[in-house]
């Protein structure tokens, strides 16, 4: 929630502008507002369940991290489709279960997602 309130008060150091003629701090500050109200909803639904002391796998945590690292090693280094299935098949071991079929539909849809964004949008990925 901090994050989001830094980021927009930030917001106002631009042109907010209308909605049919938006500014450039527009974006921001509606995005920042979207992710303040998820945690005010979050804070007050939390004093309407039951507490639930959290319990921290850091070995989840580091594997996590390790695909995220290997993915953009990988996607700088040699293209980021290769990146995304390294990324998919190794974060999942963090999961209670492993199941290839669901790495390789998840890794498939997020391919299609990349080449939507490269091809839809001109985004300059190093898709292959």
């Amino acid at each position: 929630m901090g994050i989001a309130l830094l980021f927009g008060l930030a917001s106002f150091k631009y042109d907010i502008g209308q909605l049919r003629s938006t500014g450039p701090g527009l974006f921001p500050l509606i995005v920042s507002s979207l992710l303040l109200l998820i945690g005010v909803l979050s804070i007050v639904k939390s004093f309407y369940m039951e507490r639930v002391a959290i319990d921290y796998r850091i070995k989840n945590i580091v594997v996590v991290l390790l695909a995220l690292i290997g993915f953009a090693v990988l996607s700088a280094h040699v293209n980021m489709t290769l990146g995304i299935i390294f990324l998919v098949f190794c974060s999942s071991f963090a999961a209670s279960t492993y199941s290839i079929l669901r790495n390789v539909k998840i890794s498939a849809g997020l391919i299609v997602i990349a080449l939507v964004f490269k091809h839809l949008l001109g985004l300059g990925l190093p898709l292959f």
